[in-house]
């Protein structure tokens, strides 16, 4: 494993980034909150919603995101709740990632505030590696005001690594020489793509660290987890082939909402299903995408949760289609054991939609297609206008649009 080291120390190594905001949708409150600056903060929804972020010092009370905000105010009842400005948030991601392309054409954009970034070609412009990972962090700082955090290696994968070690608001550079002294040193759970029960497995074979998976034989690796067995050994010892993919792939596209009340009714449910199945079409149709598949994600009071999945006849950008398969997807599961406290629907096994929609001999299915279209195109004149079927409005709506 040495020799094969120094051969890839004998051609110039490629230099990948990975940049993360610190705590970002908190941080970008403190620009107009400098007061809050060290307290414990947390940016979350009203009434029944999660948490999208929040300060080291509530995290070090135990918040976590994607936490039920009620949770969380026991764990840190001193910790200061903020509403959301997604907004103000895109504004901001729209900035980062555009002084992002003004380091490399090589960019690949994983959510609203973290990216990878190839810097291999940019060494005579930018200098060496701790001078990129201090320019990103210098740069950000001055252009939008923001702490991230920067990892930096010669793989990919290990770059997320570092830049999550660095936090918060630090820069951790991995030279290949020290590659495997840095990955021989972690925690298996560390290891990009090992999850809770991953590592549960790992456990159960003695395997707690980087180490000592790479220094179980290979075939034993994948007598127990199969190719992913293959895979872990291989990153273990600092082999992975994965470039940054400027032009990344949506893999499902999806919208859940968490009730203020729960719902046991099969008819408002499955009212809140087309809301969501809505939501969902019209982001595919903005893509260009369609689904041949479709999920439901279903949340009960307890928190404890499933997801129930369906191959569709063909690819569709189809509200109505993803509702249909949805509702049978709920009415598969048999009486409920308990209230649902949150729904979601998630299209899957995404693909281009040219080309790729089955004729229909109804002429219903051209006519919601024709009237889906219509109601994008009005939405994207008029933004503000609120668009829905007939079907999602409630009284107080339906009062309205009458006297309109």
């Amino acid at each position: 494993m040495g020799s094969e080291q120094s051969k890839s120390q004998g051609r110039a190594s490629s230099i990948f980034a990975h940049v993360d905001m610190d705590a970002f949708y908190v941080e970008a409150e403190l620009l107009d909150k400098p007061e809050l600056r060290g307290r414990k903060v947390i940016v979350a929804g009203e009434g029944r919603s999660v948490v999208l972020s929040a300060s080291y010092p509530a995290r070090a009370d135990g918040v976590r995101s994607a936490m039920p905000l009620t949770r969380a105010c026991r764990l840190s009842p001193e910790s200061v709740v903020l509403p959301p400005q997604m907004d103000r948030y895109r504004r901001l991601s729209a900035e980062i990632m555009g002084y992002f392309d003004t380091l490399t054409h090589r960019k690949e954009q994983l959510s609203v505030d973290e990216a990878f970034l190839d810097l291999t070609g940019s060494r005579r412009r930018l200098g060496t590696p701790e001078e990129m990972g201090q320019l990103i962090r210098s740069g950000l700082r001055e252009r939008v005001g923001l702490p991230a955090s920067v990892g930096i290696a010669d793989r990919k994968f290990i770059s997320k690594i570092a830049s999550t070690t660095a936090k918060p608001d630090g820069l951790l550079v991995v030279p290949p020489h020290r590659r495997l002294e840095f990955l021989h040193s972690l925690e298996a759970k560390h290891l990009w793509g090992v999850g809770e029960k991953t590592a549960e497995a790992l456990t159960h074979m003695g395997l707690r660290t980087v180490r000592q998976i790479a220094e179980t034989p290979r075939d034993v690796l994948a007598h127990r987890f199969g190719a992913v067995g293959h895979h872990l050994h291989d990153l273990a010892w600092g082999r992975d082939p994965r470039q940054v993919e400027t032009h990344r792939v949506e893999k499902s596209i999806g919208a859940e909402e968490t009730f203020e009340t729960d719902l046991s009714d099969d008819a408002e449910l499955q009212r809140e299903l087309l809301r969501l199945a809505h939501r969902v079409a019209a982001r595919l149709r903005a893509a260009g995408l369609s689904a041949s598949g479709v999920s439901l994600k279903l949340r009960w009071r307890d928190f404890s949760s499933l997801t129930r999945s369906a191959s569709l006849p063909h690819p569709t950008q189809s509200a109505p289609e993803l509702h249909r398969h949805s509702v049978r997807l709920m009415a598969g599961l048999g009486p409920r054991k308990q209230p649902v406290r949150l729904i979601g629907i998630r299209a899957e096994r995404l693909t281009g939609a040219d080309g790729s929609l089955q004729l229909s001999f109804d002429a219903h299915d051209d006519d919601w297609q024709a009237a889906q279209r219509a109601l994008d195109d009005v939405a994207g004149k008029f933004p503000q206008a609120a668009l829905r079927p007939a079907t999602l409005l409630d009284s107080k709506d339906q009062r309205t649009a009458d006297e309109v």
